[in-house]
C-alpha cells in the first residue's frame, strides 16, 4: 500500500494531486498528521463491519468458559510517602 504525505498547504494548492494518489493520503498540519484522505472503497472496506461492538464484546463462543480468579491477598494500593 502506497502512503502519501503532504502538508495542508500543499493539499490546499493541489487537491487533485492528493486525489490521484494511489493509497491513503496523510495531510499534516505544522508537521503533525492531522487528516487522512481515503478512497470511498477503502473507507467502506474499513467501516462495513457486520458485527456491532456489543456482539464482539459478548463473545458467545466462550460462554461456557470456567473462570476462577485468585483472591487478593494484598491491598490494591499503598499510601504515598511524601517525606
Amino acid at each position: 500500500m502506497n502512503i502519501t504525505t503532504i502538508s495542508s498547504r500543499e493539499f490546499n494548492q493541489d487537491v487533485s494531486r492528493a486525489k490521484r494518489a494511489a493509497g491513503p493520503v496523510f495531510i499534516t498540519d505544522r508537521g503533525r498528521p492531522a487528516y487522512v484522505l481515503l478512497t470511498i472503497e477503502t473507507y467502506q472496506g474499513i467501516t462495513d463491519n457486520k458485527e456491532s461492538i456489543i456482539e464482539l464484546l459478548a463473545m458467545p463462543e466462550v460462554a461456557e468458559l470456567d473462570f476462577d480468579p485468585p483472591h487478593l491477598t494484598q491491598a490494591l494500593y499503598r499510601p504515598a510517602e511524601l517525606s
